[in-house]
């Protein structure tokens, strides 16, 4: 609520926020993008758009997924990019942002320089649009819809004492409770999704449908490779990233633990491939869904032979316990601080894109396109409930599957790396203007409980 005008504030949301995955490296300007140098230079401390790329100075939020998703009546759902910079003082700071994909006629490119509640109305209408991201992919279908299929596909394969069962169990616990009721009280007709988001339920849908159409275990699940990929691994391009910092420190973790085990398990030559329980599973997650799959794409291994080593075991089953873990913690647990002050964050807006920058809106006129009182409180309630945290930290299971002395030495480990990371972590945040800890041990539950 204090700092939800600044432009720092802007920058730091897609850095810590509750959608900080889309963030990437801008290595040339997208065609549909109307910037000029003319237009940036003011914000680009003397550089032009060029020299700032060059310098790996400038990043891109790109958003046309949402591009033709029919909005509730009243509202208008726009598929934005944001241009960032990077300053001399390590800020990155919004430069412009265009509200749609298409360049020219009323779409217009707000600027910092723009009268302040324009660009404040610009901003906010950018967050608008990465609500309906964040809850239909990030949060529900890269987490809750994606982690349902896996859980199902498992129990349908592995019986309770195979290794790879004793290992993921504990991260599958609740998960199908949840979603039975998110589906019945958040995402059915009428419902919360219905009723305080632009793009409602059936929208959701849609935008979950487009979004597991490109998702891959290989790129997208782990996450190294994830953040990799959008150009911003390397702390001298982007110094302030701390869900980088902390989620790749936590993969890195939880890859320990799992090849520990798995390791063990497949100690023997042939025991891989001779393992018709692991190699039945991999068939079904990567089976289409129109065939009764889980229709995942990305999974290592050969779609004849299955898996051929245990590296390839390793990669899978370890991003799947991080989704399980510390994806949705990311996605889930900062909603109250994103949400709870609507403006921050809005699901919905009600009213016009601004499509001249002659008419100047008022106070009041911002205001008018917050949603009233009840929906507001909705909005507060119910991402506070879904930010509590009521099951036990990561590595301290609810229910322990493993009891072998290499297993329970591995889970061991785990712990105590954990608490060393959560200790670091914990030093970080306690001289840090705007503190993240959702990626903390100490916050990251075993499972998707809630």
């Amino acid at each position: 609520m204090l700092h939800w005008k600044s432009d720092k504030w802007f920058g730091i949301q897609r850095l810590q926020g509750v959608n900080p995955v889309l963030i990437k490296l801008c290595t040339k300007i997208p065609d549909n993008l109307n910037v000029d140098d003319t237009m940036l230079r003011p914000f680009l401390e003397t550089l032009t758009i060029e020299e700032a790329i060059q310098s790996q100075k400038l990043f891109l939020v790109d958003l046309g997924i949402v591009e033709g998703v029919p909005p509730a009546p009243g509202t208008q759902l726009c598929a934005p990019m944001g241009l960032f910079y990077l300053n001399k003082n390590s800020e990155l700071l919004p430069v412009a942002i265009q509200l749609f994909q298409h360049k020219g006629g009323d779409n217009l490119v707000f600027l910092p320089s723009d009268p302040p509640n324009l660009w404040l109305l610009a901003k906010m209408f950018f967050n608008n649009a990465e609500v309906q991201h964040h809850e239909s992919l990030t949060h529900l279908g890269f987490t809750h819809l994606m982690m349902e299929g896996v859980v199902i596909c498992s129990h349908r394969h592995l019986s309770v004492s195979h290794p790879l069962f004793r290992l993921m169990a504990p991260h599958f616990l609740f998960l199908i409770s949840i979603n039975v009721v998110a589906l019945q009280d958040l995402i059915a007709p009428g419902k919360w999704v219905d009723r305080v988001m632009t793009v409602r339920a059936s929208g959701l849908q849609e935008i979950v449908k487009r979004g597991l159409q490109d998702w891959r275990l290989d790129r997208d699940g782990v996450i190294p490779r994830q953040v990799a990929a959008r150009g911003v691994a390397d702390p001298s391009v982007l110094p302030y990233y701390p869900y980088r910092d902390d989620a790749c420190a936590l993969y890195s973790i939880i890859e320990r633990y799992v090849r520990a085990v798995l390791e063990a398990a497949y100690s023997q030559p042939g025991s891989l491939q001779a393992d018709h329980e692991l190699q039945q599973w991999r068939k079904e997650l990567t089976m289409a869904r129109q065939h009764g799959g889980v229709g995942m794409c990305g999974v290592a291994g050969d779609s004849e032979q299955g898996f051929t080593s245990v590296d390839q075991v390793v990669e899978v089953v370890t991003a799947l316990v991080s989704i399980c873990s510390q994806g949705h913690a990311a996605a889930n647990f900062g909603q109250f601080d994103e949400y709870g002050f609507v403006p921050n964050y809005p699901p919905v807006l009600y009213g016009p894109v601004p499509s001249s920058k002659d008419a100047v809106p008022s106070d009041r006129d911002l205001l008018n396109y917050l949603p009233g009182r009840f929906a507001t409180r909705e909005i507060m309630v119910i991402t506070k409930l879904l930010s509590f945290r009521g099951t036990r930290a990561l590595g301290d299971f609810e229910v322990r599957y493993i009891y072998d002395p290499v297993g329970s030495a591995a889970a061991d480990r785990l712990r105590g790396e954990l608490r060393e990371l959560a200790r670091q972590i914990d030093r970080r945040n306690a001289t840090a203007q705007f503190p993240y800890k959702w990626q903390s041990p100490s916050v990251v539950p075993n499972a998707i409980s809630v």
